[in-house]
């Protein structure tokens, strides 16, 4: 099931996106979902909108944290010269740094370094802390795409990440939730004005979709709607204002950004 959140005569409201491989994504069937999924539940109406009328934004807006994981790739680490982490490398992003897909971002004035990162989003559907590996899909509503953007500068002169990570449209996610996807295998890739550049799969991470929910939930009690960025293979690479990225993640679809000054 895919679960998008729009904006349809300025009234913001969760749908049910009705899958067919057979329509563009402008012509998909959005059907309005009665309240908020993530507290009431999946409880559809009969009121309908094609995905072409209304205005996707932000699947999700987390109410508590982003918790971002670094070099979970190990030819990521290899490419910007780290070592690969022992344990899972966490940082948190503010839920302000979240757009939605097609969103601008406006690039902060005091970086002159900003690069994209793929990156496959686990979106926490239940309150949880401590979850053994067995247990994590119990507390995942679902996943979507991704695209962690950093002040390269500002992560390599300060002493930790919070401004390179978190600045304000620095975290992408859309277009949409898809609640079912098998996450051993997923290709992860990034296109910037229509080149590819980063081309990777979740076989090749590090730590696993269950490792990371379960070691995140050990430092911190996860809230609904919270969501865990689990890192992105190589291929990051510097862009500017004008610039058009494409972060798509098999199962799920399409995030587009643009970037301004």
């Amino acid at each position: 099931m895919r679960i998008a959140r729009f904006v349809a005569q300025d009234q913001p409201a969760y749908g049910v996106v009705e899958n067919d491989d057979s329509k563009a994504v402008e012509d998909l069937t959005l059907t309005v979902l009665q309240g908020d999924p993530f507290y009431q539940g999946v409880q559809p109406t009969n009121q309908t909108h094609t995905v072409g009328d209304v205005r996707l934004v932000a699947p999700i807006i987390p109410r508590s944290k982003i918790v971002g994981i670094g070099r979970n790739w190990a030819d990521h680490a290899q490419e910007l010269g780290n070592e690969v982490p022992a344990r899972p490398l966490m940082f948190l992003k503010p839920n302000t740094s979240v757009v939605g897909h097609g969103d601008p971002v406006t690039l902060p004035s005091w970086s002159e370094e900003i690069s994209y990162e793929a990156e496959l989003a686990v979106v926490i559907g239940t309150i949880c802390k401590d979850v053994p590996r067995e247990r994590v899909k119990d507390v995942i509503f679902g996943y979507t795409v991704a695209n962690d953007l950093t002040a390269r500068d500002a992560q390599r002169n300060d002493n930790q990440w919070a401004r390179a990570k978190g600045f304000d449209g620095s975290c992408p996610l859309g277009p949409w939730i898809e609640t079912e996807l098998d996450t051993d295998d997923v290709r992860i890739t990034s296109h910037v004005d229509g080149e590819l550049r980063q081309d990777g799969t979740t076989a090749d991470m590090i730590f696993d979709v269950a490792e990371l929910v379960a070691t995140v939930s050990e430092a911190f009690t996860l809230l609904p709607g919270d969501v865990i960025l689990t890192g992105t293979p190589a291929g990051v690479g510097i862009v500017d204002a004008g610039a058009r990225i494409e972060v798509a993640v098999e199962g799920i679809g399409s995030l587009a950004t643009v970037l301004r000054r």
